[in-house]
């Protein structure tokens, strides 16, 4: 299993903004955290301009669908959005593969 990191670039004003759809994003990221992938999830504050999900599986697809399906990129409060790898390696929810490698942070 990989680890993936969504980021979210968010539009100015963003917390006022949001909340017509607040409720409808908190939702689809429950969903997504039922065993489809989600592991955590959340803005970043001071600035509140970008926010981080981070997703576990076989590849990046569930964090690319998981964006295109959600409220505020549907509803123009992402202004971008980009899903990278992520090389863990250590943590309470890593597990690294007897005989494996993977680069450091």
């Amino acid at each position: 299993m990989g680890y993936y990191a969504l980021f979210y670039h968010v539009v100015e004003n963003f917390v006022e903004r949001r909340t017509p759809f607040r409720q409808l994003h908190l939702a689809h990221a429950q969903r997504a955290s039922q065993g489809r992938g989600l592991l955590l999830a959340g803005a970043l504050a001071d600035p509140a301009d970008t926010a981080l999900l981070v997703f576990g599986g076989d590849s990046p697809d569930l964090a690319r669908t998981f964006a295109e399906s959600d409220p505020y990129v549907l509803n123009g409060l992402v202004k971008r959005w980009e899903v990278r790898p992520w090389n863990v390696v250590v943590g309470e929810l890593f597990h690294l593969p007897a005989a494996t490698s993977q680069g450091g942070a």
